[in-house]
């Protein structure tokens, strides 16, 4: 898993005093904060929420951002999305999985007390190149 830029249009709303965050790659991926700080933190936030449940592979490509342009109000930003980090802080519900392995092998893990489901996490993360 990679980690992913997308451009973002930060806006200063002067009356609210507030920065309103949007996305041109991602449409209805909007939200806002208090400051900068805090609306690149919702903005990162606000891409994870849009992603949920989308595989990376259908991720749109992000736009040029030579081929945007802003108002006087607005600044570019890119935003950084990292899928494993976020599914590590949101998505780490547990999933039942059935799987076979020979008795023999069985019977010596359970006799050395091995978590069946940490063994098989570890060894997941460990092919999928996940630290």
């Amino acid at each position: 898993m990679a980690k992913y830029y997308y451009p973002a249009i930060f806006e200063r709303d002067e009356e609210a005093k507030t920065y309103t965050v949007t996305f041109p790659d991602l449409q209805g991926c909007i939200t806002q904060g208090e400051n900068l700080e805090d609306a690149s933190e919702m903005a990162k936030e606000a891409v994870g929420v849009y992603f949920d449940g989308i595989r990376e592979k259908d991720f749109p490509a992000p736009v040029d951002v030579e081929n945007l342009t802003m108002k006087k109000n607005q600044v570019l930003m890119l935003v950084e999305f990292d899928k494993t980090a976020y599914d590590r802080k949101y998505n780490s519900k547990a999933v039942k999985k059935t799987l076979t392995i020979p008795q023999w092998l069985n019977d010596l893990a359970v006799d050395s007390k091995i978590n069946f489901s940490k063994v098989l996490q570890k060894a997941l993360m460990k092919e999928c190149n996940v630290k």
